[in-house]
């Protein structure tokens, strides 16, 4: 996972105490940035740093990998040399960005998260195996002991196929039987395997019936995009990397010359530990072009979700960009761009140019 070439510096934004937490904040002066004004992240699951129920231990890395396709962000964000805003996570997107020429600002609250992006995309640091990747692999290791069909080899193959009408018809006839629907069914409905091990947080934030729902949204991946090039259905049908897939400081790596990053800051990633609302709504107004955002409404409730877009039309200029990412099954705005993300798990991927009260999304 080492590239050949030295990787990119990231650079920590200035740090100033936070509210209540102490963690590392923007500069006040901006909304609710009063010392001992209690923050959101009290009212989001995510502040714990763990997916899976049971006492309060340390924070872990929930992510080894990002599950969001960076294609939607390249075709929806501003030319690049813009100054966008995404969570850490793994650092995929971070990468995907900067390798871009995008001015990233990279932040996320679980400081376990951080430093695992931190290693990742200064030091070359091979992906982990997080919280996320333990539990589909026991998914998948349950698949392919009791069906046949989803036996690593099996699946593979299926993964080297190019043609999306050949891979709808292997998906229908070979891997999305009777057998697969009552292992999803034992696993993710709202009382099986899933919800029972993840923190209470979460578990509203799954679909009603999400066996189903997420068996519908593979077969749409697989109608519409070559399985032989989609990094994301290799880690979740197989559980690693597709063959020849660049590593996540080779993405940084491959950005702008020294001299524009130098003169813009455009191909780097700036890490920042906190809480992303609390992040946009204490920057100064208009600091960012654009955002994307994924999962944060998932799990909080319609309190968060106000208040988040509040800070994005404070913090991204009018007629910005922001890129939101659900679980949810689409509602009446649709579902967005979710059928052109490859990764297959989301329901709305939906874009808003900010500062038009909502009325211009797509």
């Amino acid at each position: 996972m080492t590239p050949a070439s030295p990787p990119r510096r990231t650079a920590d934004a200035p740090r100033t105490p936070g509210p209540a937490t102490g963690t590392p904040g923007p500069t006040a002066g901006t909304p609710n940035a009063a010392a001992g004004t209690p923050g959101p992240a009290a009212g989001t699951p995510w502040r714990q740093g763990r997916l899976l129920a049971g006492p309060a231990r340390r924070p872990r890395v929930l992510f080894g990998r990002m599950y969001e396709d960076p294609a939607v962000e390249l075709a929806a964000f501003p030319p690049p040399g813009a100054r966008v805003l995404c969570i850490a996570s793994a650092g995929d997107t971070a990468a995907a960005l900067a390798a871009a020429g995008y001015e990233v600002t990279a932040i996320d609250l679980n400081p376990a998260q951080l430093a695992y992006a931190r290693a990742r995309l200064e030091d070359g640091a091979p992906a982990a195996t997080g919280s996320a990747e333990r539990l589909t692999g026991l998914g998948r290791a349950a698949a392919a002991a009791l069906l046949p069909a989803w036996r690593p080899a099996a699946v593979a193959d299926f993964l080297r196929l190019d043609d999306p009408g050949e891979q709808q018809r292997r998906w229908a006839d070979g891997f999305d039987g009777p057998g697969l629907r009552l292992l999803a069914a034992a696993a993710l409905r709202p009382a099986g395997a899933l919800a029972a091990v993840l923190q209470p947080g979460f578990r509203c934030a799954l679909p009603r019936g999400f066996d189903q729902v997420l068996l519908r949204r593979i077969a749409r991946t697989v109608a519409r995009h070559p399985n032989a090039t989609n990094d994301w259905a290799w880690r979740l049908l197989l559980g690693r990397e597709r063959p020849g897939a660049a590593p996540v400081t080779a993405l940084v790596t491959a950005t702008a010359t020294a001299a524009a990053t130098a003169a813009t800051g455009a191909g780097r990633v700036r890490l920042l530990r906190g809480e992303v609302v609390e992040h946009l709504e204490r920057c100064a107004a208009g600091s960012y072009d654009a955002v994307t955002l994924s999962n944060v409404v998932d799990g909080p409730g319609p309190h968060f979700a106000r208040r988040l877009r509040a800070a994005v039309e404070h913090a991204v200029r009018p007629g910005g960009t922001a890129v939101v990412r659900s679980l949810r099954e689409p509602g009446p705005g649709g579902a967005g761009r979710a059928a052109e993300d490859r990764s297959a798990i989301w329901g709305v991927v939906r874009v808003v140019r900010t500062g038009t009260d909502g009325t211009r999304t797509r």
